[in-house]
């Protein structure tokens, strides 16, 4: 059978991407989360009391041959869960944005709604919970639950060498997928910290980073010059990082790591 082509293996991997999308925002597994989303979207807040909110589970955006995966907490109330799209319509995306445009991962430094043009390269933005919790707080039991989703877009994304987790519980869900995975993580096991560097097998890069969340980014808890300098680093890993081998079949992916036996 002839090798696929390059643009012929983006498009299969899109498309299994897009499926996992279709899976995630049609998803009731959590009562609790499904009755929060839903009731923001109709109660509304009073600046977007004429906006027709998404309302429903948020799917990861990006590019599908990405080496940069960034991992955030949840969608906001009247971010994400209003716009249906990652980090959008909020001051966190803001922040976020920003930086990734700086870092030469993102065409334009804004991202307003899920039609404003906005496209990643070489990166893709996914969360570990695709619902927007009460208070910003996700029960365990719903993470494990969204988990499946993360674990697929891993499996997916193959070329990933670098994950930016943003805040602690990003970065916990992001140890447990990889886990739940097969892969073997470092010991000992990697701990969370805003720059904290975490090597994991195969020369995959695990960064931590504060959430930009207003509590962090208003406090002066998380700076600019501390959050760019986040994704400059993963571009710096990017660069320095040898590419990919070969597997048997001739496409070049990446091997997430070591699976267990």
């Amino acid at each position: 059978m002839p090798a696929l082509s390059h643009s012929e293996r983006r498009m299969s991997e899109r498309g299994r991407l897009d499926a996992v999308c279709r899976r995630v925002i049609i998803c009731r597994r959590c009562p609790r989360l499904t009755h929060h989303r839903e009731r923001v979207a109709r109660e509304k807040v009073r600046r977007y009391r004429d906006v027709d909110y998404w309302g429903r589970p948020v799917p990861g955006f990006g590019d599908p041959a990405a080496r940069l995966l960034v991992v955030g907490l949840a969608p906001a109330a009247h971010g994400g869960n209003r716009t249906g799209r990652i980090f959008t319509g909020d001051r966190s995306g803001d922040f976020l944005y920003r930086a990734l445009h700086r870092a030469g991962f993102a065409n334009r430094p804004t991202s307003t709604d899920r039609d404003d043009g906005l496209h990643l390269t070489d990166c893709y933005i996914t969360a570990a919970v695709r619902c927007a919790p009460p208070e910003n707080k996700p029960r365990p039991i719903e993470l494990r639950r969204c988990r499946p989703f993360l674990l697929e877009e891993m499996a997916l994304l193959r070329r990933v060498r670098v994950i930016v987790a943003l805040g602690q519980i990003a970065h916990q869900a992001c140890l447990q997928a990889l886990e739940a995975g097969g892969i073997c993580l470092p010991t000992p096991r990697p701990r969370f910290g805003h720059g904290q560097v975490a090597f994991l097998h195969e020369g995959v890069v695990l960064l931590g980073s504060y959430h930009p969340s207003q509590q962090n980014t208003q406090t002066g808890r998380l700076t600019d010059a501390m959050f760019q300098g986040i994704f400059d680093l993963a571009r710096c890993y990017l660069i320095s990082t040898p590419l990919p081998h070969p597997l048997p079949n001739g496409e070049r992916d990446w091997v997430w790591g070591r699976r267990q036996r």
